[in-house]
């Protein structure tokens, strides 16, 4: 399905589909967090959801388009909510190669960002996943206006680095589509909850080498096709279902 008058109408469809997902597996704050995907190539055009709008009622027609350089942005009658302008708009002037941004208070990623120490050990096939791949933000500097996002965006500079625990705030993840950020965001999720549950059992870690941590990681970087398929049949659901997302 497309709108004439809408462009990037896949993109938005995508997106879309990404927001009504996080809504049904509870990684949403009610009408607070944000996705957002760039749209040219210089990435300073993006698509991000509208000012207090719950996830589980967002659909691609209802994405806005903004431009990072338009210091009016907040002055529009259709403005973004200030913290997500804020936080994507400085990763997208920033950071080219974070082509989509996905911000959440999802549970267990908070709950990993609110540990002293939050680095994330491998200890199973997920945490491995996001070994060596991850920045913590140590300096937790309140809601994400103008300067905070600023100071976000600088930790994301090297491309091999995709999640920010964000300490004391949530977790941030960039990748190069929906599909590959949403996977990456969803499987975070699950590594966090693994590390916490066996946090909880108060047994000592069985901690992967350091060389097999790697070795895991990179093959799952290289695994074929999993974010897109993983996206497809997402969206396949919803089609089943006569979900809205894409109208």
């Amino acid at each position: 399905m497309s709108t004439p008058n809408l462009s990037h109408w896949n993109e938005r469809a995508d997106l879309a589909a990404s927001f009504r997902w996080a809504a049904r597996l509870d990684m949403h704050e009610a009408v607070a967090n944000h996705f957002s995907l760039a749209v040219n190539d210089s990435g300073t055009e993006f698509l991000i959801n509208p000012n207090q709008q719950h996830f589980s009622r967002i659909k691609a027609s209802d994405l806005l388009l903004l431009d990072a350089e338009d210091p009016t942005a907040l002055e529009a009658a259709n403005a973004p909510d200030p913290t997500a302008w804020g936080l994507h708009a400085a990763i997208h002037r920033a950071c080219p190669h974070a082509r989509c941004v996905m911000h959440t208070h999802s549970v267990w990623s908070t709950v990993l960002a609110c540990l002293a120490d939050s680095t994330l050990p491998p200890i199973d096939q997920n945490t491995a996943t996001f070994y060596n791949r991850y920045v913590i933000d140590n300096a937790f500097g309140g809601l994400a206006f103008e300067e905070e996002g600023i100071r976000c965006a600088s930790m994301l500079s090297d491309p091999a680095k995709k999640v920010m625990i964000m300490g004391n705030h949530g977790i941030l993840v960039v990748g190069n589509s929906v599909a590959d950020t949403w996977n990456r965001l969803f499987y975070f999720e699950r590594a966090a909850e693994t590390y916490i549950r066996a946090l909880q059992t108060g047994q000592p870690l069985r901690i992967l080498s350091s060389e097999i941590a790697e070795k895991t990681a990179q093959e799952l970087d290289d695994y074929p096709g999993q974010a897109e398929a993983h996206l497809a049949e997402l969206r396949a659901i919803l089609d089943d279902e006569k979900d809205p997302y894409a109208t």
